[in-house]
């Protein structure tokens, strides 16, 4: 699969999946804007592992749930290379409580950087997108979106609102030639993860059909092979990469 000359704006790039998803574009062949929040440091990292595969790179601290600053950072990154192909809607946290205990806060929070994120990046993206008339969209969702978890209310409404919205986008856009999909990563190695305790964890990959966790690369050769020719006719779905993990849930 080729991006040859394509350039990326991949949010929450700098670690875990975002990480993963722009190391595997970029050894596809795209240049890579990373937005980051608060981790200069891994950022960094990353930044210089596309330019060692030869690839541009440039790296933005931005609070995506914040319109302004998304607005300015993806304004810079496009006069940096001049165009955009690919967004990657990947940002996101956590604040998990049970409901009862669970303060609007955290519930906010939570839906300004998973939900409302993507609506400020992909407004402020698809203007770009459309004067050039074409684009690839992907958001990263979670199977959670569809299987729930206890605890995390807040995050599954989220990433199940972040799936209505790629439909909703995806039946709006592309007659201007965007297509529009999303990812949903089931049980992914990354620091999310880590805080699991080791019982808990086994009893999660003993759930898997691969018994095995997933990988942020395993995400992103998914994200390359939705940002490439090879999905055109591929529009408006969640394609879920979990190996086999909802399959053994519902």
């Amino acid at each position: 699969m080729d991006l040859n000359n394509k350039v990326a704006i991949i949010t929450g790039g700098s670690r875990g999946i975002g990480k993963g998803i722009a190391i595997k574009m970029a050894e596809a062949g795209a240049d890579v804007a990373i937005f980051y929040k608060s981790n200069h440091e891994q950022a960094e990292e990353t930044l210089n592992r596309i330019r060692s595969i030869g690839r541009k790179a440039i790296m933005f601290p931005v609070d995506v749930s914040d319109k302004d600053e998304v607005n300015r950072a993806i304004d810079k990154a496009i006069e940096f290379f001049g165009g955009i192909d690919i967004f990657v809607n990947n940002a996101g946290i956590t604040r998990d409580h049970m409901l009862l205990n669970m303060d609007f806060k955290d519930w906010q929070e939570v839906l300004n950087n998973n939900l409302n994120s993507a609506y400020y990046c992909s407004k402020a993206i698809l203007k770009h997108m459309k004067d050039k008339g074409s684009g690839k969209i992907i958001n990263v969702t979670s199977l959670s979106a569809s299987v729930g978890n206890i605890g995390q209310t807040n995050y599954c409404a989220a990433k199940a609102g972040l799936v209505g919205f790629t439909k909703s986008l995806a039946a709006e856009v592309g007659k201007y030639g965007i297509i529009v999909n999303a990812i949903a990563p089931g049980a992914i190695q990354t620091d999310m993860l880590k805080h699991t305790p080791d019982p808990i964890l086994e009893k999660m990959r003993n759930r898997i059909p691969l018994n095995r966790f997933g990988t942020p690369e395993d995400i992103g050769s998914m994200a390359v092979f939705l940002a490439s020719e090879d999905s055109n006719y591929i529009c408006g779905q969640t394609l879920t990469v979990d190996g086999g993990l909802g399959a053994s849930i519902l």
